[in-house]
């Protein structure tokens, strides 16, 4: 065995050498999905750098025949070395070395790297801490990799940690399945565990076993994977991201810091409500409310609270005599939203069917809980809403004596466009109601346009002073920029204002329960939206967001005939979402329609989606006839240089693709008899490919015959030709679209014993 082991030095050498690569490429393809969740920069090309350079001299240290703990220790050695002259140079001895400030600096680059990772939105521009992160973190792996496939000749193990990387990204931004990066790991691992395998043989065993078919039969494995990626793994269940906390959870949360725009930029949504009404048009849902800003945060409410069934609990709401309230009971089927905060209609004045301790806020008529979560909640929601004449809100003054409470508190250093906007955009008007209704229409004219992306690229986002300005100048954002725009330029005007974040009213998913329509709530239809407050009528809510929903007006006494209206047109807040497409989503207002027109809009299916899928079906059904084609072609290739071994495992392959057995029990010439008596194998050409593989076994140098390679090609095709045209077409076209032989190998216990009964 020793000299075995010296023999093949070179060999293992190679081996080695081609585990080392294969180790790369498997690294390299754990980290493509990483791509959509950080966008490339020079975390990749650090990345494969300092890949490089541990694997290298892992493989270096192993030519020198160090030991196993000396080959790792030297790999750790060059991590360390590269990531102290890359990220901490200026802290390190002579650029290299790292020294105890070095140390001290790491933690708080990791702290920071985690905060970006928590409140960032994919894909996030990597830092210098995050660059640090996953560089760092990539150089491990390799070394780990490394460890597990060279040292411990453990390359299965080594898959299961590729593939739990890889499936990270995925599963913190749920997305479509990445076919490459799928393939590629697949490919790689693959090789890992053939080229591991093989070095642990012999020569003669891997001279003996050459032609076995392993590597077809991996592809045929890798076939299958990719068949089960494309086809099923879109029918399962898929993970969910918590909004607004950068985690996962279990279910979307509440973002109560304006950070809607991470939430609205994640690339999936998922359902989490299920609301019914019996209002006019389905009500927006509201969370929390947030009124203090002292010019960066928009502050949630931190009121008094009081337990909901209590004898106080969210109370009545008082309003003036003359102004009717409507009741309206709201049904909330809560399918996956985790979070302390009760999506209810407004104003709320009771809420039935919670499990667990609640509070009401009779401050802004919301519900919280310390304890207890919404997740699998259902419970109804009965609300009172104000429904003031046009006359009698023009005829209210916006505030009052009462409003001491921070709602019309203008922040220092705002921009002055703010409330020169404000009096330009309402000039001419002679009341509180008409110069809001000109703020809203102005923000919804055509100088506005709704955008996710335009924010984050020119460099402003969220709700602060300066986002406002700049967006005020830019004209570009979304719910967040419109109802802190509108909510500052009340304020300049004496108006008190709050911001209420919440639910669209989702869309109706064709569902009706008590003959009431069934809408569903996504979570990308969180939003935020202002209110004003007016003595004696209340909190009067506005949609001054560019392309969603309705905008809120109210109609003359005189012209409302509905018995008991008093004049009352809709809701302070007409729904927005229950009147679009249910194809549309609310974040694009490229497509959205006006309520108006959508009732009687029709759409046409647009036949290209399933198409596509059904050629992408047909395509990976094809992939097995595809690979075992693939592999005739090469047999015959291999079969024309003069393998006479390659010829007949061409015959043994259409043999087992036809059910027919070939045992190892068998010799050529038994078996080749047995083909040509039972099977229509032809009898001349069968004879030249017996005599050819007979003297390739036995004769001395007669493995290749290469002034006989033609010959035998064209035998081993016609035989192949005679076989499959003397079955049944049926049996032919499964021999053809689902080879056996790329499993199936000759002479193995699934090739079976001989005993198959002649099928013509």
């Amino acid at each position: 065995m020793p000299d075995v082991e010296r023999a093949d030095r070179p060999g293992r050498r190679k081996a080695d050498l081609s585990l080392t690569i294969g180790v790369l490429v498997a690294v390299f393809a754990a980290l493509l999905p990483l791509m959509r969740v950080v966008r490339p920069s020079s975390w990749l090309l650090g990345s494969i750098l300092l890949c490089v350079a541990v694997l290298a001299a892992g493989f270096l240290a192993r030519r020198y025949r160090l030991p196993a703990i000396a080959v790792t220790l030297v790999e750790a050695a060059v991590w360390v070395i590269f990531m102290t002259f890359v990220f901490l140079r200026d802290t390190a001895l002579l650029w290299l070395f790292p020294t105890p400030e070095t140390v001290r600096s790491i933690p708080g680059l990791i702290t920071a790297a985690g905060e970006e990772i928590a409140v960032g939105a994919a894909p996030l521009d990597a830092s210098l801490a995050l660059t640090l992160l996953i560089v760092g973190g990539t150089g491990l792996l390799a070394i780990i990799v490394d460890h597990v496939v060279l040292t411990a000749r453990m390359p299965l193990l080594a898959a299961i940690g590729l593939i739990a990387v890889s499936l990270i990204p995925s599963i913190a931004v749920p997305g479509e399945v990445d076919v490459m990066a799928f393939v590629l790991l697949a490919a790689a691992i693959l090789f890992l565990m053939r080229t591991e395998t093989r070095s642990r043989e012999a020569p003669l065993e891997r001279e003996a076993t050459r032609t076995a078919g392993v590597p077809a039969t991996a592809l045929g494995i890798g076939a299958v994977a990719v068949v089960v990626a494309l086809v099923a793994a879109p029918l399962l269940p898929q993970p969910t991201v918590r909004a607004g906390a950068g985690s996962i959870g279990s279910g979307p949360g509440i973002d109560a810091t304006l950070q809607l725009g991470d939430d609205l930029r994640r690339p999936r949504e998922v359902e989490v409500l299920l609301v019914r009404s019996d209002a006019p048009t389905p009500p927006y849902l509201r969370a929390t409310t947030l009124s203090q800003f002292d010019g960066a945060v928009w502050q949630p409410d931190n009121v008094r609270t009081v337990p909901l069934d209590g004898e106080v609990g969210l109370g009545g709401v008082p309003v003036v005599d003359d102004v009717r309230l409507a009741e309206y009971v709201t049904t909330v089927e809560v399918t996956n939203l985790a979070s302390p905060w009760l999506p209810v209609s407004y104003p709320a004045v009771s809420v039935n069917g919670l499990r667990g301790e609640w509070s009401a806020v009779p401050y802004n008529r919301t519900v919280i809980s310390q304890a207890a979560t919404t997740q699998g909640q259902s419970y109804e929601v009965v609300s009172n809403v104000p429904r003031p004449t046009l006359e009698q809100i023009r005829a209210t003054e916006a505030g009052g004596p009462d409003q001491r409470d921070g709602t019309t508190t203008v922040p220092e250093g705002l921009d002055p466009i703010v409330s020169e906007l404000a009096a330009q955009v309402t000039a001419g008007t002679e009341n509180d109601y008409d110069a809001l209704v000109a703020l809203q229409s102005w923000f919804r004219s055509s100088e506005f346009r709704y955008s996710l992306d335009a924010p984050v690229e020119d460099g402003f986002d969220g709700s602060g002073i300066d986002a406002v300005a700049e967006f005020l100048r830019q004209r570009e954002g979304y719910c967040i920029h419109y109802a802190s725009a509108f909510a500052l330029m009340a304020r300049t005007l004496n108006m008190p204002s709050r911001i209420v974040v919440g639910y669209l009213p989702g869309v109706a998913n064709g569902d009706a329960v008590d003959r009431e329509t069934v809408y569903s709530v996504t979570s990308g239809q969180l939003h935020a939206w202002p209110e004003i407050f007016f003595e004696g009528i209340g909190w009067v809510p506005f949609e001054p967001t560019n392309g969603l929903g309705v905008p809120t007006s109210y109609s003359p006494a005189a012209t409302d005939t509905r018995p008991g209206a008093d004049g009352a047109e809709a809701t302070p807040l007409p729904s927005s979402s229950a009147s679009l497409d249910p194809g549309l989503l609310p974040d694009d207002p490229t497509q959205r329609q006006d309520a108006s027109q959508s009732g009687s809009s029709t759409s046409t299916v647009n036949p290209v989606p399933a198409l596509a899928i059904v050629l992408g079906i047909l395509f990976a059904l094809a992939i097995p006839a595809l690979i075992r084609e693939l592999r005739r072609r090469q047999m015959m290739s291999a079969a024309r240089a003069g393998d006479a071994a390659a010829a007949w495992l061409a015959v043994q392959d259409i043999a087992i693709d036809l059910g027919i057995d070939v045992p190892a029990s068998e010799t050529p010439r038994i078996l080749g008899t047995r083909l040509i008596q039972e099977h229509g194998a032809p009898h001349a050409e069968m004879s030249l490919l017996i005599s050819s593989i007979e003297r390739a076994s036995y004769a001395p140098g007669g493995k290749h015959a290469f002034w006989q390679g033609d010959a035998m090609a064209d035998a081993a095709t016609a035989v192949r030709a005679q076989m499959l045209g003397s079955v049944e077409l049926p049996r032919r076209i499964l021999a053809l679209l689902v080879p056996r032989s790329l499993i199936v190998r000759p002479g193995s216990v699934y090739a079976g014993s001989g005993t198959t009964a002649r099928t013509r």
